[in-house]
């Protein structure tokens, strides 16, 4: 049904300025085309493991079907302090989590703790689009900040981002791993992150949900490790991409505890929480969940391998390698208008991929591929890819 403009127009200002995603508009364009390899969206192709799904429905048919605690059930609470002290050496503290509907309504919540109307969130670009939406249908203004792309891979430029700080400034947004490019912040990276924070009082917005998707061992840097207990840091992280839970809608906020009381009501007047048999799946990802883990990270390193194998092989592809998360943001040189590319890729070379565009200041020319499947699927759309690049002339498209 069309919506007619005099409705819209009486909507709330935050409501009409909300964009549209263009990964769903490329997505809607080629969904359920035959033969079409997915490469669009932030998922794998592996379903729910199923320890994961057993532990889920074992406490649906018990009858956890009852309202729950705000916070999140216990176990999985304390669950997630031992996941984070085992992972980064910190204290054991429950009362640090909140259990959330996704890694989405953690941020939304994270952003509306700190900022409000007339506020304004930087977002080094590019970035993950939900991002600088989430802050702007909070009534917050989201201001881009490219980062710098060279020889080096993407880099985040200090100056640039302090330059952007106002008196309107709340917070810094700051994903690492990073969906779309792959960059991993260093621990210099992070120093200079939270060293700017800290001159203006800003509050840092940290989403490490792809900290266990790193390439060489181990996991990624984290605020964890450069932060003091009284610098203003919210980390947010789902269990979408770790344990492939993305339909399960589930993440969490860790934050101070003095905070808690707000973030439960936050919580309360949004969602009254999380369904207590869905994090009952939740508890048995985190413990025992690593070697699923490690299979998802090793074939993911085995698909990036491939596709960047077949796409350098065209010699017209510009990238960073990305050594975290599981895109390869990539731009094709002479085909800058990427939005229009990645409608032509779904009818021309039956791979679905997401437009540069979606990601923001600096996003423009470049196309993100997820490769987390099946590796010699991936090998497969990087042949289809390469074989469309080789016959795509040089031009504006």
């Amino acid at each position: 049904m069309t919506v007619e403009a005099p409705l819209f127009a009486a909507l709330a200002e935050p409501a009409r300025r909300a964009p549209k995603s263009g990964i769903v508009e490329v997505f809607n364009y080629g969904r359920g085309r035959e033969g079409l390899i997915p490469l669009w969206v932030g998922e794998g192709d592996l379903p729910t493991p199923g320890f994961i799904a057993d532990a889920a429905s074992a406490a649906l048919a018990g009858g956890e079907t009852f309202y729950t605690w705000q916070a999140g059930v216990p176990e999985l609470r304390a669950a997630l302090a031992r996941y984070h002290a085992r992972l980064y050496g910190v204290p054991e503290d429950h009362t640090r989590f909140y259990v959330t509907v996704g890694g989405m309504q953690a941020i939304q919540i994270s952003i509306r703790l700190v900022a409000g109307a007339g506020d304004e969130v930087i977002v080094p670009t590019p970035a993950w689009p939900n991002f600088a939406a989430a802050a702007g249908v909070g009534g917050a203004k989201p201001v881009q900040v490219p980062m710098s792309f060279g020889n080096d891979g993407w880099t985040p430029d200090i100056g640039r981002l302090e330059a952007a700080v106002t008196p309107r400034t709340r917070a810094i947004l700051v994903n690492s791993p990073s969906n779309p490019t792959g960059w991993v912040a260093s621990l210099d990276d992070l120093k200079n992150l939270l060293a700017l924070a800290r001159r203006h009082g800003l509050w840092i917005i940290a989403d490490e949900v792809y900290g266990r998707f790193v390439y060489a061992g181990g996991r990624a840097p984290s605020f964890h490790d450069v932060a003091d207990a009284e610098d203003r840091i919210l980390y947010t992280n789902t269990f979408s991409k770790n344990w492939a839970m993305t339909g399960w809608r589930m993440g969490w906020i860790e934050a101070d505890p003095s905070l808690g009381p707000t973030i439960e009501s936050l919580i309360q007047y949004s969602t009254s929480g999380v369904p207590p048999f869905l994090q009952r799946g939740a508890v048995a990802a985190v413990e025992q969940g690593d070697p699923f883990i490690a299979r998802q990270i090793e074939r993911a390193a085995a698909s990036r391998a491939a596709l960047v194998e077949a796409l350098s092989a065209t010699g017209r592809v510009r990238y960073a390698e990305p050594a975290g998360a599981f895109y390869l943001f990539v731009a094709i040189d002479g085909l800058p208008d990427t939005r229009a590319l990645a409608l032509r890729l779904v009818d021309e070379a039956l791979v679905g991929v997401a437009p540069g565009t979606a990601f923001g200041a600096g996003g423009e020319g470049f196309l993100r591929l997820c490769y987390l499947r099946e590796p010699a699927q991936v090998a497969e759309a990087g042949a289809r890819l390469a074989a469309w690049i080789d016959r795509a002339p040089t031009s504006r498209i």
